[in-house]
């Protein structure tokens, strides 16, 4: 067997389960879900025909690369949304992007593609962060090595506090913006110092963008990675993969369908990896999100949304909670100040509220664990009942 399996740790919400098992919440209050980032705005009912008017073609095998209409789509939103009036640099359908299925199966499988596993290789990712980045990491061969993200780094890893000796060993670093948990946008500067290094150093960037079209602010876009690439002058986006998935953008969680951008080197090699993988997208989906993928007004609609709960509930437990106001995603990273797991456990007893404890999302570096004393919320469901929580909310913690 895989070594690596032995050093998987248990998904956060295999771990939440676990606590609380047994527990007795009022029968009284619905149960309110604000733990796993799952959107739950009504999907955008003309993807659904377009899928629906597509259901007999799994008669064929699909191409790994999709249908040449697919890579046009995705190209081209790829160019509105990383390069806006960007003149100097276009994303080539044929060689610069492949439709994956989702983010979460894409960053997994890079990894297994990237990583040298017989020169001693290490994956930097933030921490806390997507479990999945580890798990890759480990299933490779590779040791994980964790960034801190806290309060005073302003929420982003600190690239500067790593050794040269770190960098040495390190193939592929991960980056999340607009973060999760924390929300916070990497700017245009942090992401061309992470280039300057990466070209340093010889390792790949792996931007998870999955929320990039979740901002708060309609002014100010999250900046992309292959943003800082042409700013650089790196009109070729060496070294550069961006990941942007439907499930965040569009609300379609279920469809399981996004994209990888970039480096078309990189791309080359990692279609080679997955024509063995046998990762192709269903022609059905692909028609789908062609849709999808074409559309921006549902796009503004969804986000909107997102930006009129955090308006609602942020003034509601201002009082009661400390909370900054995030750049964008869709989570509340709450210090309260107390043991985390007890917390969750407690608010699921007394108010039926399900969030998740910080320290299930980090691991314990550099003489911390940056989750402790903290939990996720996720504002996914519908407003009226982000509204309710947030009473409940406030109740609990005013008890």
């Amino acid at each position: 067997m895989n070594p690596g399996l032995a050093r998987l740790q248990a998904y956060p919400f295999e771990r939440l389960r676990a606590l609380l098992a047994g527990a007795a919440p009022p029968q009284h209050l619905p149960a309110i879900s604000l733990s796993i980032g799952e959107p739950r705005h009504q999907p955008p009912q003309f993807v659904l025909a377009v899928l629906a008017d597509h259901i007999t073609q799994f008669d064929s095998y699909p191409a790994t690369r999709g249908l040449p209409e697919l890579r046009a789509a995705l190209a081209a939103a790829v160019q509105r949304r990383c390069l806006p009036d960007c003149a100097t640099a276009m994303i080539d359908p044929e060689s610069m992007v492949l439709p994956v299925n989702g983010t979460r199966e894409a960053l997994f499988a890079l990894v297994q593609a990237v990583v040298d596993p017989g020169r001693q290789p290490l994956v930097a990712m933030p921490n806390p962060g997507y479990q999945i980045y580890e798990g890759a990491a480990l299933l490779a061969g590779a040791e994980p090595y964790y960034l801190n993200v806290t309060a005073a780094n302003g929420y982003r890893p600190d690239l500067d506090s790593v050794p040269a000796h770190v960098w040495d060993r390190c193939q592929l670093l991960f980056l999340c913006s607009p973060g999760n948990p924390s929300g916070t946008v990497l700017p245009l500067e942090y992401l061309r110092r992470a280039l300057e290094l990466a070209e340093r150093y010889d390792f790949v960037l792996a931007a998870d963008e999955c929320y990039a079209d979740l901002y708060l602010d309609e002014a100010q876009p999250s900046p992309s990675l292959l943003q800082a690439a042409v700013a650089a002058g790196n009109d070729a986006f060496r070294r550069c993969l961006v990941f942007h998935s439907l499930s965040k953008r569009s609300s379609l969680p279920g469809l399981r369908s996004g994209l990888v951008a970039g480096d078309a080197g990189l791309i080359e090699r990692f279609l080679l990896y997955r024509t063995y993988h046998g990762c192709a997208m269903p022609l059905p989906t692909q028609f789908a999100s062609i849709a999808a993928w074409s559309d921006q007004q549902h796009v503004t609609a969804n986000r909107q949304l997102y930006q009129q709960k955090f308006a609602r509930v942020l003034p509601m437990l201002a009082p009661v909670l400390p909370l900054e106001r995030p750049d964008g995603a869709f989570y509340l990273w709450a210090a309260i100040n107390a043991d985390d797991a007890r917390f969750a456990r407690a608010l699921y007893e007394r108010a039926h509220l399900i969030v998740l404890p910080g320290s299930f999302m980090a691991r314990d570096a550099h003489g911390e664990n940056p989750g402790r004393g903290r939990v996720r919320i996720s504002l996914v469901p519908e407003l009226a009942q982000c509204i309710e929580a947030a009473e409940r909310l406030r109740a609990f913690l005013a008890g």
